[in-house]
């Protein structure tokens, strides 16, 4: 099913939202806002598989918005999403796309945040709720109607919930629906498992696939950095001293995180800012103008907030967070390599995001090759040649307008010329590391990267059930707490259960969240030590597989 060019306005929808649409700058519909648009807005159930950075979201809200009844203030339409940045995400596209639409009003049910709130606000009449499983299922134990006005439900990165272990919580929020509704499902991908929901709970489905050609700009370098997550800022810090840029930009998950970065960068003296979806548009401006001119030359952006900029003197990208999927990287990457100019693009990738990596190889088809952090001389030659070339020009002229100067310093001193450059050098570098010993201690540490096929082979016999049940855990990175649940693999506990739960009801990004170890009577999950007492409360009354997660800081012997 396909629709004529003729922009937006071709699909008849409500001129208040055409209206939004235009002041967001989109003129034309993407290939799948041509094909679910009709569909959605003619009240049929929809399979929609298309990845992320496709326009997926303004191809189930318009048509949703075009179908919202203002004057009823009750919920009618659910968008479920995996994780918690994704439903702020949608919400906040619900609410632009909204804008000329009086009455109508949106809100985000996500965890980490408080629950009464969120449930005034159903309550009050909300007509779009976006909400996480997790967190809409505490609401559903606390009034169990409070879905049932809605006639418009979307699934949206339905995989991505099912990797999380969502398929209980979701399997409660059907039931808790009305069977008259209308529901469009949306995946990158089509497993089994999504097939077995879509014939269960969709009617005769119409089904939209949209092929995205993922091609990137042979002019870019393309390189990847192994480092453990909570790195990530030391291992930036190190390559930002040897590689040779003019304007940089880099790209996080959450806006957070572009705050903490830029934070980061600017104490070291960088000209950096942070470019997020709560930046005001003005001031958007302001930080786009600084990075062509010159004034800034690092920006760290969401995917998001960095769409649309265009600044030809960006010659590197660095992915410091893993994309969601291939096309974002391409999408990223391509801000570099600019009209025919050389470019180059870091990707840092975590031991768990190699599967990741593979995937962007592959879809791609290009290697992405693997390079290691500068060592400590790399790093000494880089930081004693940008002092070299910024003493270099003051050289010339500086015995004949401050030599008199020297003499009565190393006079009144009682030092000789020599120790008192060396004074002068000490204060210039602001007491920056400048031997090998001293630079060797800042170098982050570098994951084991040997293929498994390359590891030593194990000796001796593998232990029973019992001494694996009590072997030690694997020793902390540096500001992390283990945390211990007596929920385990007997209880069909697996790993991916207790991040997603973690993830939504604790508000934390992926990152933040180290190494998880099920065992078979409990599990070990390694969290922040900073705010740590706080994040457990949040976590006080989640459940996992319907029982009660009950997190504990874990006390080693």
């Amino acid at each position: 099913m396909t629709q004529e060019t003729g922009g937006f306005a071709a699909f008849n929808l409500n001129p208040n939202i055409l209206a939004a649409v235009a002041a967001t700058g989109y003129e034309e519909p993407s290939a799948i806002q041509q094909q679910s648009i009709p569909i959605i807005m003619a009240g049929k159930d929809m399979i929609g598989q298309a990845q992320t950075g496709t326009g997926k979201t303004a191809a189930f809200a318009l048509p949703i918005l075009h179908c919202i009844d203002p004057a009823k203030r009750e919920p009618q339409a659910l968008i479920l999403a995996p994780t918690r940045e994704l439903a702020l995400q949608v919400a906040t596209a619900f609410e632009t796309y909204a804008k000329q639409m009086p009455g109508v009003t949106v809100v985000a049910v996500y965890g980490g945040a408080p629950m009464g709130p969120q449930l005034k606000a159903i309550r009050n009449g909300a007509q779009i709720v976006v909400a996480t499983p997790g967190r809409l299922c505490d609401h559903l134990r606390r009034d169990e109607k409070v879905l049932s006005t809605v006639n418009h439900l979307v699934l949206d990165e339905a995989d991505e919930m099912l990797k999380l272990g969502f398929m209980d919580d979701l399997e409660v929020i059907f039931k808790a629906l009305p069977a008259t509704r209308q529901t469009v499902l949306f995946s990158a991908t089509l497993p089994q498992s999504i097939r077995a929901i879509a014939e269960r709970h969709l009617r005769d489905p119409e089904h939209v696939k949209i092929q995205t050609k993922t091609q990137t700009v042979t002019a870019i370098e393309q390189a990847h950095l192994l480092v453990h997550a909570d790195q990530k800022t030391s291992a930036v810090l190190s390559l930002l001293e040897v590689e040779d840029f003019d304007a940089l930009i880099m790209f996080v998950r959450t806006k957070q995180a572009t705050l903490d970065l830029a934070s980061a960068l600017e104490a070291k003296g960088y000209k950096a800012a942070a470019l997020n979806g709560d930046i005001a548009q003005n001031q958007r401006e302001r930080v786009i103008d600084s990075l062509k001119d010159g004034r800034l030359d690092i920006v760290v952006a969401t995917d998001v907030a960095a769409r649309g900029l265009d600044v030809p003197r960006i010659t590197h990208v660095f992915n410091v967070d893993m994309p969601y999927d291939p096309e974002s990287y391409v999408h990223r990457i391509g801000r570099t390599g600019r009209a025919g100019r050389e470019g180059r693009a870091l990707l840092l990738v975590t031991p768990r995001e190699r599967r990741m990596l593979q995937v962007i190889e592959r879809v791609t088809g290009q290697k992405v090759a693997e390079v290691r952090l500068p060592d400590a001389q790399a790093v000494l030659d880089a930081r004693i040649k940008k002092l070299t070339n910024s003493l270099s020009p003051l050289v010339a002229d500086a015995e004949s307008t401050h030599g008199d100067l020297l003499d009565r310093l190393t006079a009144d001193i009682g030092c000789t010329p020599r120790a008192l450059a060396a004074a002068l050098l000490r204060k210039a570098t602001n007491g920056q590391a400048l031997t090998l010993a001293a630079i060797e201690k800042e170098r982050p540490l570098v994951p084991n990267n040997a293929p498994r096929g390359d590891r030593p082979e194990r000796t001796g016999d593998r232990p029973d059930r019992g001494d694996r049940e009590r072997r030690a855990p694997v020793p902390l990175a540096e500001g992390r707490a283990r945390c211990r649940t007596a929920l385990g693999a007997r209880d069909g506990i697996a790993a991916k259960n207790l991040l997603g739960a973690i993830l939504n009801e604790g508000g934390l990004a992926r990152e933040a969240i180290g190494r998880i170890q099920v065992r078979d009577s409990f599990s070990l999950v390694e969290l922040p030590e900073d705010g740590l007492e706080k994040l457990l409360a949040k976590l006080k009354d989640t459940r996992v597989a319907g029982k009660q997660l009950k997190l504990r800081r874990y006390r080693e012997d």
